[in-house]
């Protein structure tokens, strides 16, 4: 009798324990992995000339990788996406400290270097923008022949 209460002890606990870490590992991933998926449709929304749709997705995948960051400070990911949502509604002060916040985690990240430089650009800082291209530099990436370009086109 004592055996089964042990397994059954055993058992309960660990298939509590189980459920607790895996549903807070899970929200996490969903909110980044759903915020993502917006930035993406989105973006088709803005190449179809949709702006307003696509406004409104971004600013709703804001709401979920910011989220998603405040369950998981060591994601640069999470970070580039949100930035990259919020450059897209103009929030440009705000991108541009989540994208820094992202360079401290990983200061070769491509997107975050290659989204920056166009937020550089975007916002008059052709200087800054030419530095985040010398990041990406050598990485036979497609993140520096975009940026490249955009500089060029407006320098």
């Amino acid at each position: 009798m004592n055996k089964i209460l042990f397994i059954i002890s055993i058992l309960l606990i660990a298939n509590g324990s189980f459920a607790a870490g895996s549903s807070g590992d899970n929200n996490k991933t969903d909110l980044y992995k759903s915020g993502k998926k917006l930035v993406n449709k989105a973006k088709k929304l803005e190449k179809k000339d949709k702006i307003d749709k696509a406004l409104k997705l971004y600013a709703k995948a804001s709401d979920k990788l910011l989220k998603a960051y405040e369950k998981d400070k060591k994601n640069p990911d999470i970070l580039n996406y949100l930035g990259y949502s919020l450059r897209k509604t103009g929030e440009f002060k705000k991108a541009e400290n989540y994208y820094l916040e992202g360079l401290k985690l990983d200061a070769s990240h491509l997107g975050i270097n290659e989204y920056l430089g166009e937020l550089y650009v975007q916002t008059d800082r052709i200087d800054l923008a030419t530095e985040r291209l010398s990041v990406l530099k050598g990485c036979n990436c497609e993140e520096y022949d975009e940026l490249k370009e955009l500089i060029e086109k407006n320098k």
